[in-house]
């Protein structure tokens, strides 16, 4: 398995996260109230995992291929920027989540364009990679590039699809999956 395939299988996890806030986004726009403590802990997986984990790995593997072709170059420049951009949004949206838990009054309108706002940028930004940088490399990569990379990139552990499960987050894992069916049968 190379790095490209395990970013992949990333992207699918985060996927799987992102379509809960969708529901999420949906339901409070018909004027329902989520789970703020669920969605907090959603907001921080996201976040923390694609700051710590995931993007890091990217960049090396797009440091890695860098010079080689001009619009893949572009691609790699374009995604950091966004890497960037997914940084802050995680951060505000936690921060709002952080103050409604914390009973701040916040027009239900505005968070949920907030939380709308970060869920399509991450979900553009995840398209992006995988319809243009993941083909782009592919075709660049050779057996050499990947040991390089694997030499360069031990594994993460991812604490929620990996499979040394945090204790931290098996208890979201299970109660999104719950929450998901739950929702999934509502609509």
């Amino acid at each position: 398995m190379t790095i490209l395939s395990e970013l992949h299988q990333d992207h699918i996890n985060l996927n799987r996260l992102l379509e809960i806030l969708t529901l999420k986004v949906e339901r409070l726009r018909e004027g329902n109230h989520p789970n703020f403590s669920l969605m907090a802990d959603v907001v921080a997986y996201v976040g923390s995992y694609a700051d710590q984990h995931h993007h890091p790995r990217e960049d090396v593997m797009y440091e890695h291929f860098r010079g080689r072709d001009a619009d893949l170059d572009k691609g790699f420049d374009q995604c950091e920027a966004e890497h960037a951009k997914l940084k802050q949004l995680s951060h505000d949206l936690a921060e709002s989540i952080d103050a409604i838990l914390h009973d701040a009054v916040m027009p239900m309108d505005r968070f949920t364009d907030q939380l709308d706002e970060f869920v399509s940028t991450e979900r553009q930004h995840l398209d992006f990679e995988e319809r243009e940088l993941f083909p782009g490399i592919r075709k660049l990569a050779g057996d050499t590039d990947w040991q390089q990379l694997e030499e360069a990139l031990p594994l993460p552990e991812d604490p929620l699809f990996g499979e040394k499960q945090a204790a931290e987050y098996r208890d979201l894992y299970r109660a999104l999956m719950e929450d998901m069916n739950r929702n999934g049968a509502a609509h």
